[in-house]
């Protein structure tokens, strides 16, 4: 069974990832204001599951038989979050954090659940319910201290 939309989607997320990756170090290295420090840490928590997150979906790609992308080039064609390009309120980095973790669930729901359930795939169904399950975590979460102000 040719499970090449598989891949694809897969490494779309992967592409994702790193670009969440390199955002949330910008992020952690510019936060600024009365919040600093708790922003601080929880950007470098975020950033740590990136990695962890971005490492289990290359090696599932190549467990699958794919190629994972490995450029920075490839990640920006690939993925469909944008960089961070200006340094940004506090206000702004979280409601793009919801939308960028908004964009990333729903295509984990929409898009890859169906395609790893369509190739009887169960291993990645697991790893993206257990990512699509943090994404919705922390959705909850910046969406409650974004109501906190």
């Amino acid at each position: 069974m040719d499970n090449q939309r598989l891949i694809n989607h897969l490494n779309q997320l992967l592409s994702n990832h790193f670009i969440l990756y390199v955002k949330l170090h910008r992020y952690h290295w510019y936060i600024q204001g009365r919040n600093f420090f708790r922003l601080h840490e929880y950007f470098e928590e975020l950033y740590e599951r990136s990695s962890e997150f971005l490492d289990e979906v290359a090696e599932r790609i190549l467990m699958i038989g794919g190629k994972p992308l490995a450029t920075m080039s490839m990640y920006l064609k690939q993925g469909t979050l944008e960089e961070a390009n200006a340094d940004d309120t506090e206000e702004e980095i979280i409601a793009q954090l919801i939308r960028d973790f908004e964009q990333v669930a729903s295509e984990i729901r929409e898009t890859g659940l169906p395609l790893a359930e369509e190739y009887e795939d169960e291993p990645t169904t697991d790893i993206l319910i257990e990512q699509l399950s943090a994404f919705e975590k922390e959705l909850w979460m910046l969406r409650s201290y974004q109501n906190e102000k």
